[in-house]
């Protein structure tokens, strides 16, 4: 297996400021390319900010699902656009230990290729 961190097939991470603050740090430990808004200084910019942010950065973008139908409508907006995005992930509030497992299960089953114009459902790598 590759190493996360430069491998282009997996996923790049940008996490939402809603969501769990030491998730990236903790992904990181397993060798993920994660960063969420506090670490790069983008915290409570505007929505559209962070998605232009995270398509340009290469990043799938991870958010909690009370946000998620906003960032649905930028990623339907990109795609008629036809404007390339990292992907979209969207969580119900789960507790840390829930949360981090999914997107492990995420992060090592779906590959940066398949991450690209799609909506995921963390829901679905339980």
């Amino acid at each position: 297996m590759g190493d996360a961190v430069t491998d282009p097939l997996y996923i790049r991470l940008y996490i939402d400021e809603h969501v769990w603050s030491k998730l990236s740090a903790q992904l990181r430990e397993h060798g993920f390319d994660v960063v969420n808004v506090y670490e790069v200084n983008r915290a409570g910019l505007a929505d559209e900010a962070q998605w232009d942010y995270a398509a340009a950065e290469g990043r799938a973008f991870l958010t909690y699902d009370k946000d998620g139908g906003r960032f649905v409508e930028m990623a339907a907006d990109y795609f008629y656009a036809s404007k390339p995005f990292y992907g979209l992930i969207i969580s119900a509030q789960l507790d840390r230990g829930t949360l981090l497992r999914r997107v492990l299960n995420l992060l090592n089953s779906v590959t940066a290729d398949e991450m690209m114009n799609v909506v995921r459902f963390l829901e679905d790598f339980k």
